[in-house]
């Protein structure tokens, strides 16, 4: 039987009040959801408000663009799974072998303060099923806690480096910056070279560092599964 993995994308599309757009990464959607699907993985999408999630722009340039992202631009069948995402609080745990969350800086906004998505990350978690986050998805593991701890305290993590947001010159606007969070809540945060492929397992937590490492983490998580 194939293995079915939940892949939970932000809903929120304002870049904090700077007037421009955000949303989820096209390239961390893009290369997980090919390197899981063409394995025979069943892939559901999910946003907290459902539909279709917006897309942050900047992943749209052409400097952007890799073979994964053009393959989607020409995918009706993952096209129309994405206008239609389920919603989030439809979705259950138990009907899943895993949870993959793509970045982007939507993801900062809605998901890290989601107590249906704190609650589903925590029911795969504890419930032995690997959860994935890529990029500035990690930042959604921000107040998920397990028996009062939070998730990453004590974990080997990484992702979004501050370097890497200073270099998108948001380390004003963001929320809170991802690196500086996962060590507050405890993790044992690393990290190499700014926009290299880099993912850290620790049991059932799959961390990856920028968009670089979209492909890194869904192997990771194949291998789990």
């Amino acid at each position: 039987m194939s293995k079915k993995v939940l892949f939970v994308l932000t809903s929120h599309d304002e870049l904090g009040n700077t007037g421009e757009k955000t949303g989820f990464w096209t390239e961390e959607l893009a290369a997980p959801y090919y390197a899981l699907s063409d394995k025979g993985v069943d892939i559901t999408l999910a946003s907290p408000k459902g539909g279709l999630p917006p897309i942050d722009p900047k992943s749209e340039n052409p400097s952007s663009q890799t073979d994964a992202t053009r393959r989607m631009d020409n995918d009706e069948v993952l096209k129309d799974k994405l206008k239609n995402t389920h919603k989030l609080s439809d979705v259950k745990s138990e009907d899943f072998d895993a949870v993959f969350y793509p970045g982007g800086h939507g993801p900062l906004w809605d998901l890290a303060e989601d107590k249906v998505s704190q609650q589903l990350i925590a029911d795969f978690y504890t419930n032995e099923k690997p959860v994935a986050f890529v990029c500035h998805a990690p930042g959604v593991l921000k107040d998920v806690k397990i028996d009062g701890e939070y998730l990453v305290n004590g974990k080997n993590v990484t992702g979004f480096t501050n370097s890497e947001e200073e270099a998108v010159q948001l380390t004003d606007v963001v929320p809170f910056l991802v690196e500086d969070m996962l060590k507050k809540n405890g993790g044992s945060y690393s990290k190499i070279e700014d926009w290299s492929p880099y993912a850290v397992v620790d049991g059932r937590l799959i961390t990856g560092q920028n968009p670089a490492s979209s492909e890194k983490v869904a192997e990771e998580l194949l291998k789990l599964i």
